[in-house]
This record gives C-alpha cells, sequence and structure tokens, in this order.
C-alpha cells in the first residue's frame, strides 16, 4: 500500500504546531504555575472552611507539584479563614417565589513565612453564580445547585493559586528585607 500523498507534510505539520504552541508558554485550562519557592507549604484552613474548597487547593498545588506539610513543618503556610456563604432570590415571580437564586462565596487568605512575615496580606476572594430556580422541580434544581456549588468551590481554589503563583524567589527575598528593616527602625532610638 502506498501512503496517502501529503502525510508526511501533515505529521511535520502537527509537530511545528505543537512547538510553537509548547514555545509560547500556552497551557491548557488550569491555574497558572505556583513557584517552588514556596515549599514546602502547609495549607491551613479554618473550622468553618468546606472541606471541598481545602481540597481543591491542595488538589491545585498537588498538581503543580507544591510539596505539602504539616504547619510545624513548613516554610509557608497558606491559611484560608472566614468562609462565608450568601444565598439569595436575584429574581421573583409574579407568585412572590424565587425566580433565580445567587449563590455567593467568601474566603479569606494570607500567606505567611514560618517566622511571620506576611507574603500576602489578608485577602477576600469571592466567586458567584445565579441560576434559574423552578419550585415545580426541586430535586433537579438541587442537583443543579449541588455542582453548582463545586463549580464556585473550584473557582476559589483557583483564585488562591492566582494569588500564590507571582511569589517567587526574589518577592520572598524583597519582603523578608522590608520586614526587616521595618522591625530595625522599629528598634532604633529616635533621635
Amino acid at each position: 500500500m502506498k501512503p496517502a500523498a501529503g502525510s508526511p507534510m501533515r505529521s511535520v505539520a502537527v509537530a511545528l504546531l505543537t512547538l510553537l504552541v509548547a514555545g509560547c508558554g500556552f497551557q491548557l485550562r488550569g491555574a497558572p504555575p505556583v513557584s517552588s519557592a514556596l515549599q514546602p507549604l502547609a495549607v491551613d484552613c479554618s473550622d468553618n472552611v468546606p472541606e471541598q474548597l481545602c481540597n481543591g487547593v491542595r488538589e491545585q498545588l498537588d498538581l503543580g507539584r507544591i510539596e505539602l506539610k504539616p504547619a510545624q513543618e513548613a516554610d509557608f503556610v497558606l491559611k484560608i479563614r472566614d468562609f462565608s456563604e450568601d444565598r439569595r432570590a436575584s429574581a421573583i415571580t409574579v407568585r412572590a417565589a424565587a425566580d433565580e437564586i445567587t449563590l455567593r462565596y467568601a474566603v479569606d487568605v494570607e500567606v505567611l513565612t514560618a517566622d511571620k512575615i506576611p507574603l500576602i496580606e489578608p485577602t477576600n476572594l469571592t466567586s458567584s453564580e445565579t441560576f434559574r430556580y423552578d419550585e415545580s422541580n426541586v430535586l433537579a434544581k438541587q442537583r443543579e445547585e449541588d455542582d453548582l456549588q463545586q463549580k464556585l468551590y473550584d473557582r476559589l481554589a483557583q483564585q488562591v493559586i492566582f494569588r500564590l503563583a507571582p511569589i517567587d524567589q526574589d518577592r520572598i527575598e524583597r519582603m523578608r528585607r522590608q520586614a526587616e528593616d521595618a522591625r530595625r527602625e522599629d528598634t532604633e532610638p529616635s533621635s
């Protein structure tokens, strides 16, 4: 059998396209990489933070090959605190029933070095989504809401990773120097 005409050319084109896409830094969906300078890292979630959110952050970090350790063994600690959930009717039917529901999740995050130098000051992250509510099909809408909740947890986890992405070794060293300078200024007597 004779190979199809153009198949070597097609292979070369696919290989060139693959190299081009890889060379430009293209990544499939997901969060940007977290610097290896943040290793080992501890993820410390307060009791009110849903397990799905904490696990989502850990999974993202694990995919990024960030070494995770308990807080007492880590050089850096990612604190996830003060989770809040807001569920509101955003549209009402003529019978005064909810027609659309808006879910809004919020959480505070901060990153500290082992010696308590803040790399990310406490920051509030939010994610929200609106869905149509049909009171005649409550079971299906509950499943839709459950899926939506997981989607919101995933979005918040990605936002956490986006906050960690710019922290590299240079930034860590710069923050350490600034903290040391501030401590020195606080301890020096004023003239």
